[in-house]
């Protein structure tokens, strides 16, 4: 079975390298980099897995994270974020950035590679859930269920994997509405963690994003979400 391949990025070199020992041991391919300078260098779209410390020199992991989302090549790659940085603003922010999880230091290795495991079955199942093999379309708003891009008038959309599969269950049903518990346990179905909080960051990016189709999302107050048409 091939190995999967993980990227740890932060400047503290003994950090990267007990990361780096530990992710090999439990099975997988792992490079490192001491700087968001350095990982910028490399071909990021060979990994399966990126780990980012947040708090690094002049380009931080946020930053590092921006890039990385904005790239049509690595927009969908799950990222997690290691930092000492404990406030709910940071972890809201990480969360808008595409952050699929987010471990606080100092942390136990065993955690990390439990998240690390978490991270990459839902990516697993992800890809193998079975779609239609059509697209959905509302107006000039096309998702692609083949290929798993979004379009509007035939621009490429950045969107996240969390991000397509909530638009996809929303537009595959409009005017359905979806509870947020609903939406939790169809998109981050292993991860008990996650919460209500999580779904609205989602959606608020993902009205960002789909522009002028943003209003089509409407919230329906007590319940959930839906697609208007």
């Amino acid at each position: 079975m091939e190995k999967k391949h993980v990227l740890v990025v932060d400047d503290e070199d003994s950090l990267c390298e007990i990361l780096k020992f530990n992710l090999e041991n439990a099975g997988y391919e792992v490079d490192t980099a001491l700087s968001a300078e350095e990982a910028l260098s490399m071909d990021l779209s060979v990994y399966q897995l990126l780990i980012f410390d947040v708090m690094m020199r002049d380009i931080s992991g946020f930053q590092l994270a921006d890039i990385v989302k904005k790239n049509r090549n690595t927009s969908s790659i799950p990222i997690i974020f290691c930092t000492a940085k404990d406030s709910e603003e940071d972890t809201v922010h990480g969360l808008n950035l595409g952050a699929d999880d987010y471990i606080l230091k100092p942390f136990s290795v065993k955690e990390v590679i439990a998240r690390v495991e978490a991270v990459m079955r839902r990516c697993i199942r992800a890809g193998a859930d079975e779609m239609p093999d059509t697209s959905l379309f509302f107006d000039k708003l096309v998702l692609d269920t083949v290929t798993k891009r979004a379009s509007v008038d035939g621009e490429d959309l950045s969107l996240t994997k969390k991000e397509f599969e909530i638009l996809f269950l929303l537009l595959q049903k409009p005017g359905r509405v979806f509870s947020r518990d609903e939406l939790l346990k169809t998109v981050w179905p292993d991860n008990v963690l996650v919460t209500d909080r999580t779904v609205d960051v989602h959606i608020t990016r993902l009205r960002k994003k789909i522009i002028p189709y943003d209003k089509n999302v409407v919230t329906r107050l007590g319940y959930g979400y839906c697609f208007e048409v």
